[in-house]
């Protein structure tokens, strides 16, 4: 799903309407084939949005900033621990790094050392992880229960308090009575004196002092808002030092009236008390006020955890929401300790996503950044609150916000400010914004890509290029250029510009911008791939400024592409996954699903090549769905095998393998228990197991596709195990039912056996079957000679620059040569765009190797903070410290 924030962003310059009916007749052949399409008529279909402003931390040198966070962590009090993993969690949000971010929010949880702390590190690890909770009761079944998702004991959290005994008189001794009777309207309670005078300096003056009262026996309380029954409690609270079962109107009453009296020990005994008995979030909305007004912590506390507990529905309640948009600092201080910053991070996160333009977004942010005390953290929250502004075109508000957060240091902010700079008018001096910060600080890609945003011409390409070869991961250069391509009826360098980016990154709006493409050249077959792609990523995915559903545009193409039979389902599905054509294979997968009753299995194959495509969300979607839809028992389980597989439950896993093979031996459920134990195992004796897993799954019944990723699985087995023969002969299997992939587990056999030219020639087979194929020019370059392997490399970070090896290829034989500084250059430019443990360890012992002790220790502790624990980066670390200065 796209963050709500983005699609908002986005929204904001795209100006042009657009009549999508017009480019689809319903009468098939009505526009001609042969026409070309006119620029104006393709202006209207074809629209690129400036890139949003994204509401995230991005420093300058974000290695920097994480070897400094580590550092400070390794050296700080356990107190401060919690934040500097809050700050790390920012950073590596702002790198698109979804699993650092969940391990940083968890190291936060398990530092934590006040209630409060966990109770909100709790709540976000749950928000973070919803898509869990689709097979919560899944997780439950198996006995897993993470420590983090349950609700803790608020109670025992909180110390009791050391409470002063007040000292009491020897009433034998003074002409007044051993017991003192409280009238409350018509009733009288009868107390002891001194155990009464006992709870707080008020009560020992009123009974034991030289007031009137000291020497009456009977004293009204009428007014004092206490009911007989809660003063019975107080009694017996009084003698016992316990209070029995009460109401929790009851127990408020006492609250109260110990507050008012200064009854400390009885106050604490009725916050902990009532912290027990909340059962709902209305309770916890009605006896948060109270616990603010009566200074109550533990009941505050445990009234904020039930409200936490079910994000993000309850802001959708407006108490919920008043009761955070409105506490003020002493306030806060009652209901979340010293934890406000976390809270309000926690908080604007949900509601950025829910609806960013609304108001309880902006005073959400408002308090963050109230809350904020260190630089760090109010460039977060001043960056954040200034992208709201800027969003609902509060302008001025939105350039005081982005100021303050470039002046504690984020220069990314300079963006938010170049943007109001040109709304309000002035397009030079958002041009000359940038212009400074590309002269003043290290050159990153988003500088560039911004700054074309005020330019035209010669001079706008040079910087969308400049942008993309800091960044090649950055979208709207490649979505640019393709546009302006199609616009000047270039349609074949157009698409291949926009295969470019699709090669590597399945972007949404990147295939949009294809969908228009093929739409506007009436290639309305491959205008249908494209829109069922983009249904499986986002059912809900809305097109044009997000004025039509995608789903209608998919009704609309349908009508201009002849449909296919089941069996032509299937026969296109070959094809397609035989040509490593994954986009291809998911868009026949839908058209199946739409028809096919068998749903469970083609779900489960969508669940694939999602995880193949990098998409793990929707990949859970599917298998979800697949589970659903699971026509038998031993089916359902080899489905939930995999859920729990993928959220990293190996074993749970396993044990649904071995349940559903109890039930009936199946392909599918020996290839689970034989994938779960090839990768979970560590014991070298477990792959005799795997073969004889694999094998009993190859005698099941199965479709092609499957056997061919079994003989292929077998076949790695057999290689690891030394048996090239029987690895080739299972490669050669694979091929023979068209699983293209297992001419590079082939190509590996051929090698071992010292055959590199084989080896080489059936790579080559592989990058010219299939259409995906970076990963195929990397592992070619591994069977040829180095300037046939530079070739094969730069085709890599060509095809997809995200794939680490080739940079760490050419450093290395860099390095060979001797040349220190183009090879650290050429680590340097892929870890500017690509936070990398092996790049950073590469160029650690680099600056090692050139005695640039304190890079190659920045190094080290940015790269822990990506792993803590690798031995090798630790090892490494260990050797640079100890030459430091």
């Amino acid at each position: 799903m796209r963050n709500s924030f983005l699609a908002e962003a986005c929204k904001e310059t795209q100006l042009h309407a657009l009549n999508p009916q017009s480019w689809l007749q319903v009468e098939r052949g009505k526009l001609s084939k042969s026409c070309s399409y006119s620029p104006s008529s393709i202006e209207s279909l074809i629209k690129v949005s400036e890139p949003p402003i994204l509401p995230l931390l991005k420093p300058i040198d974000y290695v920097g900033v994480l070897a400094q966070i580590h550092e400070e962590i390794e050296q700080c009090l356990p107190h401060e621990m919690p934040n500097l993993y809050l700050i790390q969690f920012q950073v590596f949000r702002g790198l698109g790094e979804a699993k650092l971010l969940q391990r940083s929010l968890r190291s936060a949880f398990q530092c934590a050392s006040t209630v409060h702390e966990k109770l909100v590190y709790s709540a976000w690890l749950r928000y973070q992880k919803q898509d869990e909770e689709l097979i919560s009761d899944l997780l439950a079944s198996c006995g897993k229960c993470c420590q983090e998702s349950g609700l803790l004991d608020i109670a025992s959290q909180i110390p009791v308090g050391t409470f002063k005994l007040i000292g009491v008189c020897d009433s034998s001794k003074r002409d007044v009575s051993n017991t003192v009777a409280f009238q409350i309207r018509e009733e009288k309670v009868v107390c002891e004196r001194q155990k009464i005078a006992s709870l707080s300096i008020p009560f020992h003056t009123m009974l034991n002092g030289s007031f009137a009262e000291s020497h009456l026996e009977v004293i009204d309380l009428s007014e004092n808002d206490i009911s007989p029954p809660g003063m019975r409690a107080i009694s017996e609270f009084s003698c016992s030092g316990l209070l029995s079962d009460l109401s929790i109107d009851i127990l408020l009453e006492i609250l109260v009236f110990a507050n008012k009296f200064c009854c400390e020990s009885l106050k604490d005994a009725c916050d902990r008390k009532l912290a027990y008995l909340i059962s709902s979030q209305q309770e916890a909305v009605d006896l948060m006020e109270c616990a603010i007004e009566e200074d109550a912590p533990v009941l505050a506390a445990a009234c904020l955890q039930v409200l936490l507990h079910d994000l993000p529905k309850c802001l959708a309640d407006e108490q919920v929401v008043k009761i955070f948009s409105s506490a003020t600092k002493q306030q806060q201080s009652i209901m979340v300790g010293h934890a406000s910053f976390p809270l309000y991070c926690l908080l604007s996160e949900v509601a950025m996503n829910i609806n960013p333009r609304a108001d309880t977004t902006v005073c959400f942010l408002e308090k963050l950044v109230d809350s904020a005390t260190s630089a760090r953290e109010k460039q977060v929250a001043s960056h954040q609150l200034g992208c709201v502004r800027l969003l609902r075109k509060e302008y001025c508000e939105a350039e005081h916000q982005f100021e303050a957060a470039f002046s504690a240091g984020h220069v990314y902010s300079i963006v938010g400010l170049a943007r109001v700079t040109f709304i309000m008018g002035d397009k030079l001096s958002a041009y000359e914004k940038l212009s400074s910060v590309i002269s003043s600080y290290p050159q990153l890609g988003w500088m560039y890509q911004e700054r074309s945003l005020y330019t035209e011409g010669d001079m706008k390409w040079e910087d969308l290029d400049k942008a993309t070869e800091l960044d090649p991961t950055l979208i709207y250069p490649y979505m640019y250029r393709a546009a302006s391509l199609m616009r000047k009826q270039d349609a074949k360098l157009a698409l291949a510009e926009i295969n470019r980016v699709l090669g590597f990154k399945l972007a949404l709006e990147c295939l949009e911008l294809r969908f228009c493409f093929y739409l506007a050249l009436e290639d309305y077959r491959s205008a249908l791939c494209d829109v069922q792609a983009i249904l499986t990523l986002a059912p809900d995915y809305r097109m044009f400024e997000g004025r039509v559903a995608a789903s209608q545009l998919c009704m609309l193409v349908r009508e201009h592409v002849e449909q296919w039979s089941t069996a032509e389902c299937w026969l296109q599905l070959y094809d397609r996954w035989s040509a490593v054509d994954d986009i291809g294979s998911l868009s026949v997968i839908y058209q199946m699903l739409e028809s096919d009753p068998a749903k469970g299995v083609l779900y489960f194959r969508q669940s694939l090549l999602l995880l193949r495509l990098n998409c793990p969300e929707a990949a859970m979607r599917s298998l979800q769905l697949a589970r659903q839809h699971a026509a038998t028992e031993h089916e359902r389980l080899v489905y939930e095998g995999w859920l729990l597989y993928d959220t990293g439950h190996c074993e749970e896993g396993l044990r649904k393998a071995e349940e559903s093979i109890a039930i009936q031996r199946s392909f599918e459920a020996f290839f689970l228990k034989a994938y779960a134990l090839a990768d979970s195992s560590m014991d070298p004796s477990c792959s005799n197991t795997v073969i004889s897993l694999l094998e009993e799954a190859l005698k099941c019944p199965s479709d092609r596709l499957r056997k061919g990723q079994a003989l292929n699985n077998l076949g790695s087995v057999y290689v690891d195990c030394g048996k090239l023969d029987k690895a080739a002969d299972c490669y050669i299997s694979a091929l023979k039912i068209r699983h293209t992939r297992a001419h590079q587990g082939l190509a590996r056999v051929h090698f071992q056996k010292n055959k590199k030219n084989a080896a080489y020639e059936e790579m080559t087979k592989l990058i010219e079957k299939a259409k995906n194929n970076a990963s195929a020019y990397e592992k070619r370059s591994e069977y040829c000679e180095r300037e046939l392997t530079k070739e094969d490399l730069q085709m890599v970070t060509k095809l997809d620059p995200l794939r680490v090896y080739p940079y760490r290829y050419r450093a290395a034989v860099l390095m060979d040569s001797h040349k220190e500084k183009e090879a650290i250059a050429e680590l340097t430019r892929a870890i500017a765009f690509k936070a990398d443990l092996h790049l950073l360890h590469l160029r650690a012992a680099f600056h090692e190797h050139v005695g640039d002790v304190s890079s190659a220790l920045r190094d080290c502790r940015a790269a822990l903070s990506l792993d803590p624990n690798h031995q090798e980066m630790l090892e490494l670390h260990r050797r640079v410290y100890t030459q430091e200065p």
